[in-house]
C-alpha cells in the first residue's frame, strides 16, 4: 500500500472507526508510516480511532509520534486508557512523558499507574534532562553469574518481552553491580553447562547515569555497541541505553550544535525551536548576540574613523576594508566548524596534545591559503582599480595575515569556550565574527602606517 492509499484508508477510518481494519494495518504496515499518514488527523478523532485498540498496540504507535502530539494525545484520553498506554511504553520513553506532563496530570497518572512502573517512572525521572540517566531505560536481561548457558536461554524462551534488547546480557551480582556482558552470539554457541561467569566479557564499557547523555552516545559509536549499561553513583546498574536512543540524542545534539554555531542561543538559556519557543525567548536570545556584535562593531568603526589622515591620502584603501575583514571572519567559520564537529565525534578533546595537533595541521592550510587568495585579491585590485604597487602590497599582506590569523582564531576559541565551560558552538561564530573584524582593520592600517607612511611625511 502506498501513501496514498495508506492515507485514504486512515481517512475512512477516522470518519468510521474500524478497529479489526485498523489492528490489521498496524499489522502490516511499518508503524513509522502509519504514524507519518496520521499526522494531519486531529486530535479528537486519533482519540476515537485509538479507543478500541489494546495499549500494546496503541503504545507500538505512540513512540512514532513527535513529543508535542504526545502530551496532547495523552491528555485528551481517558484517565483508565492513559495509564495503561504509559505502563506498555518503554521505560525512558514513559518517563520522559509523564516528566513532560502538567503536574496535576501527572499527579493523576501517577496514582493510576501500577506500583512497580510509577516506581521506576520516578527513579528515571530524577535524572536531569540532559543527563545519561534521562534517556535510561530499566527494560533489559540481567543474569546471575552462577547460572548455565541451558538456565539462561530456558529463561528467554519462556518470555522477555519487555526487554528492549536481547542481544546482550547483563551479568549482575546481588547487589546489582556489574560483572560483565554476555552477547547472545556468545549464549547460542557456547556448551549448555557453560556458566555465565566463564563466557562473559569482564569490565565491559559502561557509562555513568550523571554524565552527559552525549557521553552515551559516544561510547556506542565508538565501540559499535547496540547498547551501553548505565551505572549509579553506587556502582549499581539502573539500565541501558540502546543504539535508538543514542541516534536520537546525536539527533537532537546535532540541532542543538546548528542553533548555537549560528549565534541563537545565551549562555545558560534552553534551545530555541521556531515552533515551541515564545516570542519573548526568541527575540531575547537574538538579541544578546545582537548587542555583543554591535558592541564590536562600535568599536571597529571608532578605529577606522581614526584613521581619517591616511584615508584622505590614500582613498583607495578604503574599497579594501570590507573584504579583507571578511576574509578572516570566513576563514574563521570554516577552521572553528572543523574543530567543533571533530569534537563532536570525539577526535579531538580539551588536551594540550589535541591542541597543537590542531596548530600543526591547520597553519600550514591556512597559510597556503592566505598566499593564493592574496595574491588574487592583488590580481584583482590592479586590473579592476588601476592600483599601485604600495598599495597592492598592503592589500596582499593584509589578506594574508587576516587569512592565517583567522583560521588560527577559528581552530582555537572551540578550546578556549570548552576551558571556561562554555559551548563551542555558542561562542564560535557570532565571536570570530567580531573579533576579526577589529583585528583586521588593525592589521590593514598597521600595514598601510609602516609601507605607505611617507605619504603623511611629505
Amino acid at each position: 500500500m502506498n501513501r496514498e492509499e495508506l492515507a485514504f484508508m486512515l481517512r475512512g477510518l477516522v470518519r468510521t472507526p474500524n478497529p479489526r481494519a485498523l489492528r490489521a494495518a498496524i499489522r502490516s504496515t511499518p508503524a513509522a508510516d502509519l504514524v507519518d499518514a496520521l499526522e494531519t488527523v486531529a486530535i479528537a478523532d486519533l482519540v476515537r480511532l485509538f479507543v478500541d485498540l489494546a495499549p500494546s498496540e496503541l503504545a507500538s504507535l505512540f513512540t512514532y509520534f513527535d513529543p508535542d502530539r504526545q502530551d496532547e494525545l495523552l491528555a485528551s484520553m481517558p484517565l483508565a486508557a492513559a495509564a495503561r498506554l504509559v505502563e506498555e511504553l518503554p521505560a525512558d520513553d514513559r518517563a520522559d512523558l509523564v516528566a513532560r506532563a502538567p503536574e496535576p496530570l501527572r499527579a493523576r497518572l501517577l496514582a493510576a499507574i501500577d506500583a512497580v512502573e510509577r516506581d521506576d517512572i520516578l527513579k528515571l525521572s530524577a535524572y536531569p534532562e540532559d543527563s545519561v540517566g534521562s534517556v535510561t531505560t530499566s527494560d533489559f536481561v540481567s543474569v546471575r553469574a552462577d547460572e548455565t548457558v541451558d538456565e539462561v536461554l530456558a529463561r528467554l524462551r519462556a518470555g522477555v518481552e519487555d526487554a528492549e534488547t536481547i542481544y546482550v546480557l547483563y551479568v549482575l551480582d546481588d547487589d546489582r553491580r556489574l560483572l560483565g556482558t554476555v552477547s547472545l552470539r556468545k549464549l547460542v554457541l557456547a556448551p549448555p553447562d557453560a556458566t555465565m561467569a566463564s563466557i562473559m566479557r569482564e569490565q565491559p564499557v559502561h557509562a555513568r547515569a550523571d554524565w552527559p547523555r552525549r557521553q552515551a552516545a559516544e561510547l556506542i559509536r565508538r565501540h559499535d555497541l547496540l547498547a551501553v549499561p548505565v551505572l549509579n553513583g553506587g556502582d549499581r546498574m539502573i539500565g541501558i541505553v540502546t543504539v535508538d536512543d543514542a541516534m536520537d540524542v546525536e539527533a537532537a545534539e546535532d540541532a542543538r550544535r546548528l542553533t548555537r554555531f549560528g549565534g541563537t542561543s545565551q549562555f545558560g538559556a534552553g534551545d530555541l525551536d521556531l515552533r515551541s519557543s515564545s516570542m519573548g525567548t526568541l527575540f531575547r536570545a537574538r538579541l544578546f548576540w545582537l548587542v555583543v556584535l554591535t558592541v564590536f562593531g562600535v568599536v571597529t568603526s571608532t578605529f577606522v574613523a581614526a584613521q581619517e589622515e591616511i584615508l584622505a591620502e590614500v582613498i583607495i584603501l578604503a574599497a579594501f576594508i570590507a573584504p579583507i575583514v571578511d576574509m578572516g571572519g570566513n576563514t574563521g567559520s570554516q577552521s572553528a566548524t572543523l574543530v567543533i564537529r571533530a569534537m563532536a565525534l570525539g577526535d579531538v578533546r580539551l588536551s594540550w596534545r589535541d591542541l597543537w595537533f590542531v596548530i600543526r595541521r591547520e597553519l600550514p592550510v591556512v597559510a597556503a591559503m592566505g598566499v593564493v587568495i592574496a595574491v588574487l585579491e592583488a590580481v584583482l585590485a590592479f586590473f579592476s582599480k588601476d592600483v599601485g604597487g604600495e598599495v597592492l602590497l598592503v592589500v596582499g599582506l593584509a589578506m594574508l595575515c587576516c587569512t592565517v590569523i583567522g583560521g588560527l582564531a577559528g581552530a582555537l576559541l572551540p578550546f578556549a569556550a570548552r576551558r571556561i565551560g562554555a559551548d563551542p558552538a555558542t561562542l564560535s561564530a557570532p565571536m570570530i565574527t567580531s573579533i576579526m573584524d577589529l583585528v583586521g582593520v588593525m592589521i590593514y592600517f598597521g600595514l598601510a602606517y609602516a609601507l605607505l607612511g611617507d605619504l603623511l611625511q611629505a
